[in-house]
Protein backbone atom coordinates (compact mmCIF):
# COMPACT_ATOMS: atom_id res chain seq x y z
CA UNK A 1 0.00 0.00 0.00
CA UNK A 2 1.15 3.34 -0.92
CA UNK A 3 1.62 5.84 1.83
CA UNK A 4 -0.22 8.71 0.69
CA UNK A 5 0.86 10.63 4.00
CA UNK A 6 4.11 11.62 2.81
CA UNK A 7 4.76 13.45 -0.55
CA UNK A 8 6.62 12.26 -3.71
CA UNK A 9 9.50 13.51 -4.55
CA UNK A 10 7.80 15.60 -7.69
CA UNK A 11 5.23 17.07 -5.31
CA UNK A 12 7.54 17.83 -2.69
CA UNK A 13 9.88 19.76 -5.64
CA UNK A 14 7.05 21.72 -6.55
CA UNK A 15 6.27 22.70 -3.21
CA UNK A 16 10.12 23.48 -3.13
CA UNK A 17 9.48 25.75 -6.23
CA UNK A 18 6.15 27.13 -5.30
CA UNK A 19 7.81 28.46 -1.93
CA UNK A 20 10.64 29.92 -3.67
CA UNK A 21 8.65 31.76 -6.52
CA UNK A 22 6.81 33.07 -3.69
CA UNK A 23 9.34 34.35 -1.74
CA UNK A 24 11.07 36.06 -4.92
CA UNK A 25 7.92 37.35 -5.61
CA UNK A 26 8.36 39.41 -2.39
CA UNK A 27 11.59 41.25 -3.58
CA UNK A 28 10.28 42.06 -6.73
CA UNK A 29 8.65 45.34 -6.03
CA UNK A 30 8.99 46.04 -1.70
CA UNK A 31 12.75 47.45 -2.05
CA UNK A 32 12.24 49.83 -4.75
CA UNK A 33 8.35 50.85 -2.92
CA UNK A 34 9.96 51.20 0.46
CA UNK A 35 12.09 54.22 -0.37
CA UNK A 36 9.58 56.83 -1.80
CA UNK A 37 8.18 57.27 1.49
CA UNK A 38 11.18 58.20 2.79
CA UNK A 39 12.37 60.64 0.63
CA UNK A 40 11.55 63.79 2.47
CA UNK A 41 13.63 62.28 5.06
CA UNK A 42 16.41 61.47 3.12
CA UNK A 43 16.67 64.40 0.21
CA UNK A 44 17.68 67.03 3.11
CA UNK A 45 20.03 64.25 4.50
CA UNK A 46 22.10 63.87 1.63
CA UNK A 47 21.34 67.25 -0.51
CA UNK A 48 19.17 65.53 -3.22
CA UNK A 49 17.37 68.10 -5.18
CA UNK A 50 14.05 66.85 -7.03
CA UNK A 51 15.43 65.52 -10.05
CA UNK A 52 17.95 63.60 -8.56
CA UNK A 53 14.91 62.00 -6.36
CA UNK A 54 13.18 61.13 -9.39
CA UNK A 55 16.67 59.02 -10.56
CA UNK A 56 16.11 57.49 -7.37
CA UNK A 57 12.99 55.98 -9.02
CA UNK A 58 14.29 55.80 -12.62
CA UNK A 59 17.28 53.83 -11.95
CA UNK A 60 15.63 50.25 -10.97
CA UNK A 61 13.35 51.04 -14.08
CA UNK A 62 16.12 51.79 -16.41
CA UNK A 63 18.06 48.69 -15.18
CA UNK A 64 14.70 46.38 -15.91
CA UNK A 65 14.66 48.23 -19.60
CA UNK A 66 18.21 47.22 -20.70
CA UNK A 67 18.78 43.79 -18.78
CA UNK A 68 15.57 42.20 -19.21
CA UNK A 69 16.60 40.75 -22.89
CA UNK A 70 19.41 39.44 -21.10
CA UNK A 71 17.84 37.33 -18.65
CA UNK A 72 16.21 34.96 -21.67
CA UNK A 73 19.62 34.56 -22.87
CA UNK A 74 21.47 33.55 -19.44
CA UNK A 75 18.77 30.85 -18.57
CA UNK A 76 19.23 28.90 -21.44
CA UNK A 77 22.93 29.19 -20.66
CA UNK A 78 22.86 27.92 -16.94
CA UNK A 79 19.22 27.42 -16.06
CA UNK A 80 16.17 29.20 -14.72
CA UNK A 81 17.33 28.54 -11.16
CA UNK A 82 20.97 29.33 -11.43
CA UNK A 83 20.43 32.84 -12.97
CA UNK A 84 17.20 33.33 -10.25
CA UNK A 85 20.20 33.10 -7.30
CA UNK A 86 21.95 34.87 -8.60
CA UNK A 87 18.94 37.89 -9.06
CA UNK A 88 18.47 36.92 -5.39
CA UNK A 89 22.13 38.04 -4.44
CA UNK A 90 22.52 40.98 -6.21
CA UNK A 91 18.86 42.23 -4.54
CA UNK A 92 20.70 41.54 -1.38
CA UNK A 93 24.07 43.03 -1.54
CA UNK A 94 22.10 46.30 -3.59
CA UNK A 95 20.15 46.44 0.04
CA UNK A 96 23.37 46.28 2.00
CA UNK A 97 25.31 48.92 -0.23
CA UNK A 98 21.98 51.18 -0.72
CA UNK A 99 22.29 51.23 3.40
CA UNK A 100 25.34 52.36 4.29
CA UNK A 101 25.18 55.75 3.49
CA UNK A 102 26.77 58.20 1.03
CA UNK A 103 24.75 59.44 -1.62
CA UNK A 104 27.04 57.43 -4.57
CA UNK A 105 26.01 54.00 -2.43
CA UNK A 106 22.52 54.79 -2.81
CA UNK A 107 22.65 55.32 -6.26
CA UNK A 108 25.05 52.06 -6.81
CA UNK A 109 22.48 49.92 -4.31
CA UNK A 110 19.62 51.37 -6.31
CA UNK A 111 21.11 50.26 -9.74
CA UNK A 112 22.59 46.54 -8.60
CA UNK A 113 18.92 46.39 -6.48
CA UNK A 114 16.95 46.75 -10.33
CA UNK A 115 19.44 44.59 -12.19
CA UNK A 116 18.30 41.77 -9.76
CA UNK A 117 14.60 42.37 -10.15
CA UNK A 118 14.69 42.59 -13.72
CA UNK A 119 16.26 39.33 -14.28
CA UNK A 120 13.49 38.01 -11.26
CA UNK A 121 10.62 39.84 -13.27
CA UNK A 122 11.25 38.01 -16.48
CA UNK A 123 12.14 34.86 -15.74
CA UNK A 124 9.64 33.85 -13.28
CA UNK A 125 6.54 34.01 -15.98
CA UNK A 126 8.93 31.29 -17.76
CA UNK A 127 9.15 29.52 -14.44
CA UNK A 128 5.58 29.05 -13.97
CA UNK A 129 4.75 28.05 -17.96
CA UNK A 130 7.44 25.44 -17.40
CA UNK A 131 6.40 23.97 -13.95
CA UNK A 132 2.71 24.64 -13.80
CA UNK A 133 1.83 25.42 -17.34
CA UNK A 134 -1.67 24.49 -16.85
CA UNK A 135 -1.94 27.14 -13.46
CA UNK A 136 -0.77 29.62 -15.19
CA UNK A 137 -3.79 32.07 -13.99
CA UNK A 138 -3.83 31.07 -10.31
CA UNK A 139 0.00 30.66 -9.98
CA UNK A 140 0.42 34.00 -11.41
CA UNK A 141 -2.30 35.81 -9.21
CA UNK A 142 -0.50 33.82 -6.08
CA UNK A 143 3.08 35.55 -6.60
CA UNK A 144 0.83 39.04 -7.70
CA UNK A 145 -0.76 38.90 -4.34
CA UNK A 146 2.37 38.17 -2.59
CA UNK A 147 4.54 40.80 -4.20
CA UNK A 148 1.90 43.45 -3.63
CA UNK A 149 1.87 42.09 0.32
CA UNK A 150 5.44 42.69 0.47
CA UNK A 151 5.15 45.90 -1.54
CA UNK A 152 2.39 47.58 0.71
CA UNK A 153 4.60 46.50 4.03
CA UNK A 154 7.48 47.93 3.38
CA UNK A 155 5.78 51.56 1.97
CA UNK A 156 3.72 51.27 5.35
CA UNK A 157 6.93 50.28 7.77
CA UNK A 158 9.65 52.34 6.60
CA UNK A 159 8.65 55.86 8.03
CA UNK A 160 7.78 54.58 11.02
CA UNK A 161 11.22 52.58 11.37
CA UNK A 162 13.33 55.34 10.19
CA UNK A 163 11.78 57.83 12.95
CA UNK A 164 9.78 56.10 15.90
CA UNK A 165 12.26 53.58 16.39
CA UNK A 166 15.10 55.46 15.43
CA UNK A 167 16.56 53.59 12.48
CA UNK A 168 17.22 56.27 10.38
CA UNK A 169 16.46 56.10 6.43
CA UNK A 170 19.60 53.79 6.38
CA UNK A 171 18.77 51.89 8.57
CA UNK A 172 15.17 51.56 8.09
CA UNK A 173 16.73 50.22 3.95
CA UNK A 174 18.63 48.15 5.57
CA UNK A 175 15.94 46.00 6.86
CA UNK A 176 14.69 44.50 3.66
CA UNK A 177 17.30 42.58 3.40
CA UNK A 178 15.64 40.02 5.34
CA UNK A 179 13.31 39.28 2.16
CA UNK A 180 16.44 38.61 -0.46
CA UNK A 181 18.23 36.50 2.30
CA UNK A 182 14.81 34.33 2.91
CA UNK A 183 14.80 33.58 -0.56
CA UNK A 184 18.31 32.39 -1.60
CA UNK A 185 18.03 29.85 1.65
CA UNK A 186 15.31 28.21 -0.52
CA UNK A 187 16.93 28.50 -3.84
CA UNK A 188 19.91 27.15 -2.50
CA UNK A 189 18.80 24.00 -1.62
CA UNK A 190 17.69 23.75 -5.58
CA UNK A 191 21.31 24.34 -6.09
CA UNK A 192 22.99 22.70 -3.82
CA UNK A 193 20.90 19.51 -3.40
CA UNK A 194 20.20 16.76 -5.99
CA UNK A 195 18.28 19.27 -8.24
CA UNK A 196 20.43 20.86 -11.30
CA UNK A 197 19.08 23.61 -12.55
CA UNK A 198 17.05 22.90 -15.31
CA UNK A 199 17.33 23.99 -19.07
CA UNK A 200 14.35 26.39 -19.41
CA UNK A 201 12.58 24.30 -22.57
CA UNK A 202 12.53 20.69 -23.70
CA UNK A 203 13.64 18.97 -26.51
CA UNK A 204 12.01 20.06 -29.55
CA UNK A 205 10.38 23.34 -28.36
CA UNK A 206 11.23 26.49 -30.47
CA UNK A 207 10.47 30.02 -29.72
CA UNK A 208 8.27 31.93 -32.32
CA UNK A 209 9.61 35.37 -32.86
CA UNK A 210 7.95 37.64 -30.34
CA UNK A 211 9.77 41.02 -31.84
CA UNK A 212 7.76 41.33 -35.07
CA UNK A 213 4.60 40.02 -33.80
CA UNK A 214 1.33 41.97 -33.32
CA UNK A 215 0.20 40.44 -30.30
CA UNK A 216 3.50 40.88 -28.44
CA UNK A 217 3.89 44.29 -29.28
CA UNK A 218 0.21 44.58 -27.77
CA UNK A 219 0.73 43.14 -24.60
CA UNK A 220 4.36 45.32 -24.12
CA UNK A 221 2.28 48.34 -24.84
CA UNK A 222 -0.36 47.85 -22.75
CA UNK A 223 1.85 46.80 -19.80
CA UNK A 224 3.81 49.45 -20.29
CA UNK A 225 1.62 52.40 -19.55
CA UNK A 226 0.71 50.39 -16.87
CA UNK A 227 3.84 50.50 -16.13
CA UNK A 228 4.75 54.14 -16.76
CA UNK A 229 1.43 54.99 -15.14
CA UNK A 230 2.17 53.25 -11.62
CA UNK A 231 5.59 53.95 -11.28
CA UNK A 232 5.09 57.95 -11.62
CA UNK A 233 2.45 57.25 -8.86
CA UNK A 234 4.37 55.23 -6.88
CA UNK A 235 7.64 57.70 -6.97
CA UNK A 236 5.58 60.96 -6.70
CA UNK A 237 2.21 59.85 -4.55
CA UNK A 238 3.63 60.92 -1.10
CA UNK A 239 4.50 64.32 -2.29
CA UNK A 240 1.26 64.79 -4.00
CA UNK A 241 -0.36 63.98 -0.89
CA UNK A 242 2.03 66.48 1.65
CA UNK A 243 0.71 68.94 -1.57
CA UNK A 244 -2.76 68.80 -0.28
CA UNK A 245 -2.28 68.96 3.30
CA UNK A 246 -1.54 65.52 4.52
CA UNK A 247 1.19 64.52 6.90
CA UNK A 248 4.71 62.57 6.01
CA UNK A 249 2.81 59.93 8.30
CA UNK A 250 -0.42 59.94 6.61
CA UNK A 251 1.22 60.22 3.10
CA UNK A 252 3.18 57.29 3.78
CA UNK A 253 0.36 55.20 5.32
CA UNK A 254 -1.82 55.87 1.95
CA UNK A 255 0.86 55.06 -0.26
CA UNK A 256 1.63 51.33 1.61
CA UNK A 257 -2.53 51.08 1.30
CA UNK A 258 -2.23 51.17 -2.23
CA UNK A 259 0.21 49.18 -2.43
CA UNK A 260 -2.43 46.80 -0.69
CA UNK A 261 -4.82 47.54 -2.96
CA UNK A 262 -2.35 46.41 -5.48
CA UNK A 263 -2.18 42.94 -4.21
CA UNK A 264 -5.92 42.09 -3.86
CA UNK A 265 -6.39 41.87 -8.00
CA UNK A 266 -3.88 38.40 -6.84
CA UNK A 267 -6.60 36.80 -5.27
CA UNK A 268 -9.19 37.55 -7.45
CA UNK A 269 -8.32 36.96 -10.64
CA UNK A 270 -6.41 33.98 -10.86
CA UNK A 271 -9.76 32.06 -10.25
CA UNK A 272 -11.31 33.68 -12.54
CA UNK A 273 -9.16 34.23 -15.46
CA UNK A 274 -8.74 30.51 -15.26
CA UNK A 275 -12.63 29.73 -15.98
CA UNK A 276 -12.58 32.58 -19.11
CA UNK A 277 -11.58 32.15 -22.53
CA UNK A 278 -10.45 35.82 -22.97
CA UNK A 279 -9.70 38.80 -20.68
CA UNK A 280 -11.09 41.38 -22.92
CA UNK A 281 -13.30 42.85 -20.74
CA UNK A 282 -11.29 42.63 -17.75
CA UNK A 283 -8.14 44.35 -19.01
CA UNK A 284 -10.40 47.38 -19.92
CA UNK A 285 -12.43 47.45 -16.83
CA UNK A 286 -9.08 47.81 -14.89
CA UNK A 287 -7.65 50.29 -17.45
CA UNK A 288 -10.95 52.87 -16.78
CA UNK A 289 -10.46 52.00 -12.77
CA UNK A 290 -7.05 53.76 -12.96
CA UNK A 291 -8.86 56.69 -15.30
CA UNK A 292 -11.22 56.73 -12.57
CA UNK A 293 -8.76 57.09 -9.51
CA UNK A 294 -6.50 59.47 -11.43
CA UNK A 295 -9.65 61.80 -12.13
CA UNK A 296 -10.79 61.31 -8.29
CA UNK A 297 -7.40 62.48 -7.47
CA UNK A 298 -7.58 65.63 -10.26
CA UNK A 299 -11.07 67.08 -8.91
CA UNK A 300 -11.51 65.62 -5.54
CA UNK A 301 -8.31 65.34 -3.94
CA UNK A 302 -9.98 64.84 -0.22
CA UNK A 303 -10.86 62.05 -0.92
CA UNK A 304 -7.57 60.63 -1.54
CA UNK A 305 -7.93 57.17 0.56
CA UNK A 306 -10.75 56.22 -2.03
CA UNK A 307 -9.16 57.19 -5.08
CA UNK A 308 -6.02 55.29 -3.81
CA UNK A 309 -7.43 52.45 -2.87
CA UNK A 310 -9.00 52.32 -6.72
CA UNK A 311 -5.74 53.41 -8.27
CA UNK A 312 -3.67 50.51 -6.26
CA UNK A 313 -6.48 47.68 -7.26
CA UNK A 314 -6.56 48.78 -11.48
CA UNK A 315 -2.39 49.49 -11.59
CA UNK A 316 -2.38 45.65 -9.40
CA UNK A 317 -4.98 43.93 -11.81
CA UNK A 318 -3.17 45.75 -14.56
CA UNK A 319 0.26 44.13 -14.10
CA UNK A 320 -0.99 40.83 -12.93
CA UNK A 321 -2.61 40.61 -16.31
CA UNK A 322 0.41 41.64 -17.87
CA UNK A 323 2.19 38.91 -16.40
CA UNK A 324 -0.52 35.88 -16.97
CA UNK A 325 -0.11 37.21 -20.81
CA UNK A 326 3.44 35.90 -20.78
CA UNK A 327 2.08 32.63 -20.33
CA UNK A 328 -1.41 32.75 -22.11
CA UNK A 329 -0.16 34.36 -25.08
CA UNK A 330 3.06 31.80 -25.83
CA UNK A 331 3.65 28.65 -26.16
CA UNK A 332 6.80 27.19 -24.70
CA UNK A 333 8.81 28.50 -21.47
CA UNK A 334 10.87 29.90 -23.69
CA UNK A 335 8.99 32.25 -25.61
CA UNK A 336 7.37 33.02 -22.85
CA UNK A 337 10.74 34.27 -21.57
CA UNK A 338 11.37 36.20 -24.45
CA UNK A 339 7.77 38.02 -24.42
CA UNK A 340 8.43 38.44 -20.89
CA UNK A 341 11.86 40.12 -21.67
CA UNK A 342 10.47 42.43 -24.36
CA UNK A 343 7.68 43.63 -23.12
CA UNK A 344 9.57 44.41 -19.70
CA UNK A 345 12.50 45.99 -21.60
CA UNK A 346 9.95 48.41 -23.46
CA UNK A 347 7.42 48.74 -21.22
CA UNK A 348 10.56 49.84 -18.69
CA UNK A 349 12.00 51.98 -20.82
CA UNK A 350 8.80 53.92 -20.62
CA UNK A 351 8.15 53.52 -17.43
CA UNK A 352 11.63 54.76 -16.55
CA UNK A 353 10.86 58.41 -18.30
CA UNK A 354 7.88 58.79 -15.99
CA UNK A 355 8.89 59.67 -12.76
CA UNK A 356 11.74 62.82 -14.21
CA UNK A 357 9.28 63.70 -16.70
CA UNK A 358 6.30 63.77 -14.02
CA UNK A 359 8.54 66.16 -11.86
CA UNK A 360 9.81 68.16 -15.00
CA UNK A 361 6.10 68.78 -15.74
CA UNK A 362 5.24 69.59 -12.27
CA UNK A 363 7.98 72.19 -11.94
CA UNK A 364 6.80 73.60 -15.06
CA UNK A 365 2.87 74.14 -14.08
CA UNK A 366 3.24 74.68 -10.57
CA UNK A 367 1.12 72.08 -9.56
CA UNK A 368 0.23 68.48 -9.87
CA UNK A 369 -2.95 68.66 -12.11
CA UNK A 370 -1.54 68.66 -15.76
CA UNK A 371 0.51 65.79 -14.79
CA UNK A 372 -2.39 63.72 -13.52
CA UNK A 373 -4.53 64.64 -16.64
CA UNK A 374 -1.58 63.22 -18.43
CA UNK A 375 -1.30 59.76 -17.03
CA UNK A 376 -5.22 60.02 -16.98
CA UNK A 377 -4.91 59.87 -21.01
CA UNK A 378 -2.19 57.36 -21.34
CA UNK A 379 -4.79 54.84 -19.07
CA UNK A 380 -7.38 55.30 -21.74
CA UNK A 381 -4.71 54.45 -24.42
CA UNK A 382 -3.82 51.60 -21.89
CA UNK A 383 -7.40 50.04 -22.37
CA UNK A 384 -6.89 50.04 -25.97
CA UNK A 385 -4.20 47.46 -25.78
CA UNK A 386 -5.70 46.05 -22.78
CA UNK A 387 -8.58 45.09 -24.75
CA UNK A 388 -6.30 43.88 -28.30
CA UNK A 389 -3.87 42.17 -25.85
CA UNK A 390 -6.90 40.25 -24.09
CA UNK A 391 -7.59 38.57 -27.14
CA UNK A 392 -7.61 34.79 -27.31
CA UNK A 393 -4.62 34.06 -29.30
CA UNK A 394 -1.25 33.31 -29.37
CA UNK A 395 2.31 34.55 -30.61
CA UNK A 396 2.58 32.61 -34.37
CA UNK A 397 5.57 32.41 -36.06
CA UNK A 398 3.12 33.38 -39.39
CA UNK A 399 1.52 36.44 -38.09
CA UNK A 400 3.90 38.94 -38.15
CA UNK A 401 2.86 42.71 -37.99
Amino acid sequence: MTDTRHPTPRNARLLLILAGILLIAANLRAPITGLPPLLPILQPALDLDTTLAGLLTTLPLLAFAFFSPLAPRLARRTGLEAVLFAALVLIAGGIALRSLGPQWSLFAGTAAIGIGIALGNVLLPSLIKRDFPTRIPSMTGAYALTMGVAAALASATMTPLATRFGLGWDGALATMIVLPLAALAVWWTRLSGRHNPAAMTTAGTRAAPVWTSALAWQVTLFMGLNSFVYYVIVGWLPTILLAHGHSATGAGSLHGLMQLASAVPGLLLGPLIQRSRNQKAIAVAVSLLIVLALGGLLAHPSLATLWVVCFGFGAGAGVTLSLMFMGLRTRSPEQAAALSGMAQCIGYLLAASGPPLIGWMHDAAGSWDVPLAGCLALALVMAVFGFLSGRDRQIHDTRPV
